[in-house]
């Protein structure tokens, strides 16, 4: 009797301490995400701080989706690789007009175009300018110059984008390394959407068009990112 119970409470305890290492794993499951979030969020609060040489008001304004990929890195191998993760926000609304979206992790790859020398990681902000271009990066991947125009930003906050490669361009693109930031065009290079990152995130396989379309919860590491580009877009609409 007292064998049978020894046993009976050996698999109880086995059983406690498997239900309380799957809750472990589940709160743990996302954080890189998160931290990724919040990365790309410093990134995007100190390029918005930059008192003169940031991103013009006219662009910030007429944006539809922002990029930041934190720290992209020269890959070890191949000739002038590079990779990348980071998030997307998107206006939401049919005409890319409402609130900023929850984030939308993203990753890119392609060559060392805006890295500078003896650099080890360059902050990377795309500016997506049209519907259309908003469109193609929730469906598929992107090679940025072939499936999508992208042309180096302007800088300087009354700065317009006024050359025609500008005015045409789906997207606008800059670099930050070393303290130095400017427009970089990233001209095939590729973004997509990180399916698997996503769903780390929010615990659920989720497609993009769900995301902006707000059948996801916001992180709560996303709110400086959000904040920031709310409070931006205020701050631009002033005279």
């Amino acid at each position: 009797m007292n064998r049978h119970l020894s046993i009976v409470m050996l698999m109880l305890l086995l059983a406690i301490v498997a239900f309380g290492q799957s809750g472990d794993q589940k709160e743990g499951k996302g954080s890189t995400e998160r931290e990724r979030i919040k990365e790309s969020g410093d990134v995007l609060k100190q390029i918005l701080d930059m008192p003169d040489k940031g991103v013009p008001k006219s662009v910030l304004d007429g944006s539809k989706c922002v990029i930041v990929l934190p720290s992209v890195k020269k890959a070890a191998f191949g000739v002038g690789a590079s990779y990348g993760r980071g998030v997307m926000t998107c206006r939401t609304g049919t005409d890319y007009k409402g609130p900023w979206s929850a984030p939308i992790m993203m990753a890119s790859s392609g060559g060392s175009v805006g890295f500078q020398i003896g650099a080890q990681a360059t902050d990377f902000l795309i500016i997506v300018m049209n519907d259309g271009g908003a469109k193609s990066l929730l469906n598929s991947k992107v090679k940025l110059g072939a499936d999508a125009s992208v042309a180096a930003g302007p800088v300087g906050r009354t700065a317009e984008a006024s050359t025609n490669g500008r005015m045409q361009a789906q997207m606008l693109s800059y670099s930050r390394s070393q303290g130095v930031f400017g427009g970089v065009s990233l001209a095939g290079s590729t973004l997509r959407p990180d399916g698997d990152a996503n769903e780390n995130l929010y615990g659920e396989k989720v497609a993009p068009q769900e995301i902006i379309a707000g059948k996801v919860a916001m992180p709560p590491a996303a709110q400086q990112l959000i904040t920031d580009l709310q409070r931006s877009q205020s701050a631009s609409a002033q005279p």
